[in-house]
């Protein structure tokens, strides 16, 4: 069969199409059985023809060994497990035909005998083969399972030896082989049987229809061969005899099973309940018993009593690697409720154990620091990228905070965005360490740009248990996350920043250095914050119109001429019809119009003068001109920075706001300065 997905259902692949054929001829072999077993029971001496005669039940047994063969041949699945079983049901079979033909007339009959040897074979093919069946459909069983079978196994063995074993042994005393050999016969039924107990007891549940009829048989087989052996040495055997039917009835069941579907087939068994309990306590109470009887009437062999002990020792075992499990299981499930599932850090209930633990340890002089990071830009990668990459960047930088602070402190997962960092500082100062697990925490890339907002606290100084040290810190995080949270004009800049250095990747350095220049000098007249922060965003954009500029313009290496330069001052007013559609940025977009007026009104768009022109406008007009003489250009070679300050000064009252360029030649002093001491 196939499955929906497409793929082999191993259960359907385990069914072998039973031929009609295959089918009558089980139903004739079991309708003899039944009619065999009924007249050996109750009419021992009752003649029926051919029916009974004395090789029917050899073509009985001969042709399920054939079926089961034959099983081999049709289906392709589990070929070499039933040819073994198949080869053992023939061997008996052949020692039973030249039992039948030979020996069957013999006054004293030998043994052993070639018969024997047939009889023999059967149970170490048979148990072989169910070995091999038991591996290949229920791999992997776990050791407490194995055990379990192994109990079973000795409680049934030393039953079978405490009524079986001391007769055969006591009967042919003073025959060595013949005792040998009739000794291999409750040994091997005590290792078949125990084996096929053992493993149903492993396989449970999922045993099937195969193991059933497989485990059937063997059992009637075995409880047949055990009371032929009792009897037989006793003296008391005689024939046919109602338990002869046993044989054929078992050995055809285990030729059935063959026919089966293999229910079950490659299942892990796992039993849960009284069931993980009940079949080890079940058997080593049999074994228990047997014991406690022997003991008190001092009639049970050594060999019983050591397989009854080696059934409590197994439970013993049981229960060692039951409680190995359980402490396994109990170390998981500790794990997993103290682990975050995606990075594998340590989660939020494992931090509050920690600074319990933390806390009562720490003082003023051995503060104990914990920082509550919430990362910047998250949910704009989740959107972009997907889940699955936000996943992917969540474990990646999970790993890099958790390997900056090795050695130092230990880093959790919060959940969803946020992490957390403890460490004590010893002798180092926190801010620097607090900066390097806040860098850890970041990263950027095409696209995309992730950092973090952070609220840190120091224990106990601040704080006395985790949940007031968590409190305060989440609210200085998310205090600092408000504080530097980009405006709407911000945002609207990165986008149209963005799709221009897509459209013209050179301008991004221009207009960079540009707003610097431009914030500075905003600063040095000592503009408020909101008005800096207009002016350099208007720095930043005030060549953004040139988008609709065509390359042979932009990247003309010569000089413009008249109608190149008339299509080239239409940027500005571009620009602002751009940057207008953000309503964040309507100050902005005026400030951009008029970037490119001049101080004695030659100009444009507008041809303002003087005052008229937006202080903005004319300290961007500064700033872009003085970044366009010290940058390289294809046309002309850039001017030294002294030359560049001495062109703004020579244009001082004319193209420029002379108070602006003052300012921004102090500003450029001061930043040179600084470098300088640097």
């Amino acid at each position: 069969g196939v499955s929906s997905c497409g793929a082999a259902d191993p259960i359907n692949a385990s069914m072998v199409a039973m031929p009609r054929a295959v089918r009558w001829a089980y139903l004739l072999v079991g309708a003899w059985l039944a009619v065999s077993a009924v007249r050996n029971a109750f009419f021992p001496h009752v003649e029926a023809g051919p029916l009974f005669h004395r090789y029917a039940h050899d073509l009985a047994l001969g042709t399920v060994g054939i079926l089961c063969l034959v099983r081999v041949v049709v289906a392709k699945h589990e070929r070499l497990p039933w040819a073994l079983i198949g080869a053992g049901i023939c061997a008996w079979t052949a020692g039973e035909i030249y039992y039948t033909g030979v020996l069957w007339t013999v006054a004293t009959v030998p043994f052993p005998s070639p018969a024997d040897a047939g009889y023999l074979l059967m149970p170490p093919l048979v148990l072989a083969g169910s070995v091999l069946l038991l591996r290949r459909r229920h791999p992997g069983l776990p050791s407490t399972v194995r055990v379990d079978a192994l109990t079973a196994a000795l409680a049934v063995g030393a039953f079978g030896a405490s009524q079986v074993f001391d007769t055969v042994k006591e009967s042919l005393a003073d025959d060595p082989l013949g005792a040998a050999t009739a000794l291999a016969y409750p040994l091997w039924d005590l290792v078949i049987g125990g084996f096929i107990v053992g493993a149903m007891a492993a396989v449970g549940a999922r045993a099937g229809r195969a193991w059933l009829l497989l485990g059937a048989g063997i059992v009637v087989f075995w409880i047949s061969d055990s009371l032929y052996l009792v009897k037989t040495a006793e003296g008391t055997f005689t024939s046919p005899s109602w338990f002869d039917a046993g044989w054929w009835i078992g050995l055809t069941c285990v030729s059935l099973a063959a026919w089966q579907p293999a229910v079950g087939a490659r299942e892990t068994v796992e039993r849960e309940g009284i069931g993980q309990i009940a079949v080890p306590l079940g058997f080593a109470s049999a074994g228990l018993v047997m014991l406690v009887v022997g003991a008190a009437d001092s009639t049970l062999n050594l060999l019983a009593v050591g397989l009854s002990a080696g059934a409590l020792i197994a439970v013993m075992s049981r229960l060692a690697l039951t409680f190995r499990e359980n402490l396994a299981m109990l170390a998981h499930s500790r794990g997993e409720a103290l682990s975050d599932a995606l990075t594998g850090l340590p989660n939020r209930r494992a931090l509050s154990r920690h600074l319990d633990r933390a806390i009562a340890l720490a003082d003023d002089e051995r503060p104990l620091v914990l920082v509550l990071f919430d990362l910047d830009g998250f949910k704009a990668y989740n959107d972009a990228f997907g889940h699955p990459a936000g996943d992917e960047l969540l474990v990646r930088l999970g790993g890099n905070l958790r390997r900056y602070l090795d050695g130092r402190g230990t880093a959790f997962r919060m959940g969803g965005d946020e992490f957390c960092a403890v460490f004590t500082p010893g002798e180092s100062v926190a801010e620097p360490i607090i900066a390097g697990a806040g860098a850890a925490l970041s990263e950027r890339g095409e696209g995309f740009a992730i950092g973090c907002s952070y609220g840190s606290i120091f224990l106990p100084r601040e704080a006395q248990s985790a949940t007031e040290a968590l409190r305060i810190a989440d609210q200085r995080m998310y205090a600092q996350k408000s504080a530097g949270r980009a405006s709407a004009g911000r945002q609207s800049t990165d986008v149209l920043l963005r799709a221009l250095a897509e459209r013209s990747p050179g301008l991004s350095s221009h207009l960079h250095d540009v707003a610097d220049l431009a914030q500075a000098v905003a600063r040095r007249l000592g503009l408020p914050d909101d008005r800096v922060e207009q002016i350099r965003l208007a720095a930043e954009l005030h060549d953004v119109g040139k988008v609709a500029i065509p390359d042979a313009i932009l990247e003309k290496p010569a000089a413009l001429d008249d109608d190149e330069w008339a299509f080239m001052r239409r940027h500005t007013l571009i620009g602002e019809r751009i940057i207008s559609a953000a309503p964040a940025l309507q100050g902005v977009a005026a400030l951009v119009r008029s970037s490119h007026e001049r101080w004695d009104g030659a100009g444009y768009p507008d041809r303002l003068k003087g005052e008229q022109i937006p202080l903005g406008s004319r300290i961007v007009a500064v700033a872009d001109a003085f970044d366009a003489m010290t940058a390289r250009r294809t046309y002309c070679e850039p001017r030294t920075p002294d030359q560049a300050l001495a062109e703004l000064r020579r244009c001082s009252d004319g193209q420029f706001d002379p108070v602006v360029v003052q300012a921004f030649c102090a500003s450029w002093a001061a930043r040179a300065a600084a470098a300088a001491s640097a």
